[in-house]
């Protein structure tokens, strides 16, 4: 199953919505397609649809699905490559009114450049990327939370103790 999402934002992202239940009605896509549509005014024709999915429900998709395809959302993306998730990101770009700017395209480039995603400006390109997407190796996300965090606890243990210290010599 591909699971195909644009987020919650206020704005419609027809442009990704019509492409995509276009490759379905072609053939193109020949396996099940089920689309969070969110905002947007275009309702698909050959694919399963639903406005919004609740937190579970989006969860279950994401983890069943074979294929992501999703805007340039950070929790989306992250959720995705944490996953393991082969995912095509598609992001928003303000000249067709999907966002009010074009920041989408920054975050999406450089997970490309990390080989955890791949994107995929023009939706007109996706035909051809979806197969090179399904028979692609991609790297496995390394979070580096515990690194971050280790380092602020040091830091923290440093301050304090220079504080400690600090307040020990006052005579």
């Amino acid at each position: 199953m591909i699971f195909v999402t644009v987020g919650s934002q206020k704005f419609p992202f027809n442009r990704l919505l019509k492409k995509v239940d276009r490759m379905v009605r072609d053939h193109t896509i020949t396996e099940e397609v089920c689309i969070q549509t969110g905002s947007s005014d275009y309702l698909p024709s050959h694919c399963r649809y639903q406005a919004f999915y609740d937190r579970t429900q989006f969860s279950e998709m994401l983890q069943a699905c074979t294929v992501l395809i999703t805007h340039g959302g950070t929790g989306t993306i992250i959720d995705a490559v944490k996953r393991g998730k082969k995912t095509i990101v598609v992001p928003r770009l303000s000249r067709y009114g999907e966002h009010v700017d074009d920041h989408q395209l920054e975050l999406p480039a450089r997970f490309h450049e990390m080989n955890l995603v791949y994107t995929c400006p023009d939706e007109n390109t996706l035909p051809d990327i979806l197969p090179v997407v399904r028979n692609h190796q991609f790297d496995t996300y390394q979070s580096n939370t515990e690194t971050f965090l280790a380092s602020v606890d040091d830091f923290l243990r440093s301050y304090l103790l220079d504080a400690v210290t600090d307040t020990a010599a006052v005579p």
